[in-house]
């Protein structure tokens, strides 16, 4: 028996995605300034199956993760300004980075953040596509002081993905230079890895946030 024009409408609402350079310091972390993520409505579709729902990271509009690398150890939050339901394939979608480190034994010794590298890889249920072009952020050495109080925070942007992508694979890698000693001009490197599965929602999306 066919589904009514009701039905076709839940299944198709159940397939929307879920909606939201600089040193910094002290104060509020932006993303707990973010208002509430706009819920986003389904959209009827013509002639095509309505597509799976996938997992989304960012769902609530913002993720917090604990990174370990050697005697390092990361609080890194990210958060985008644009709303998930505005996540489209063609849209200009920001992703914001925060981070902040500690050091055992602290000894006095500090950590630098030497290279952040995001790299978004869009896909499918059915495949990965071809990686978008990697994006990093690096300074001179020793790079950027992130030891507790001190934070780094950063937003990357991902670009147009192909119109069958229902998702974005965020690849991150942070490379560290942690002091030897704390009068020491030598350094040991540690890297750590995270990665983000963001939904990618049915639309004609903006370069606006």
């Amino acid at each position: 028996m066919g589904l009514g024009v009701r039905g076709i409408r839940l299944l198709v609402g159940m397939s929307a995605g879920a909606g939201v350079l600089a040193m910094a310091g002290c104060g509020s972390p932006p993303w707990a300034q973010s208002t509430a993520v706009p819920t986003p409505t389904g959209s009827e579709t013509t002639g095509s199956a309505p597509r799976q729902p996938v997992p989304n990271d960012l769902s609530t509009g913002s993720t917090q993760r604990s990174l370990t690398a050697g005697a390092v150890a990361a609080q890194v939050d990210y958060w985008s300004e644009l709303g998930m339901n505005r996540w489209t394939a063609t849209a200009l979608k920001p992703v914001s980075v925060s981070m902040v480190t500690t050091v055992t034994p602290d000894d006095g010794q500090k950590v630098y953040l030497e290279r952040a590298t995001m790299t978004a890889v869009p896909g499918n249920a059915d495949e990965s596509l071809s990686p978008l072009p990697s994006q990093t952020d690096e300074t001179s050495a020793p790079g950027y002081l992130v030891l507790s109080p001190y934070s780094y925070s950063q937003t990357f942007t991902v670009g147009e993905v192909p119109p069958e992508a229902t998702f974005v694979a965020l690849l991150f890698t942070f490379e560290y230079l942690v002091q030897t000693t704390p009068t020491s001009d030598e350094y040991a490197k540690q890297t750590a890895t995270d990665s983000l599965t963001v939904a990618i929602v049915e639309g004609t999306g903006t370069s606006g946030g």
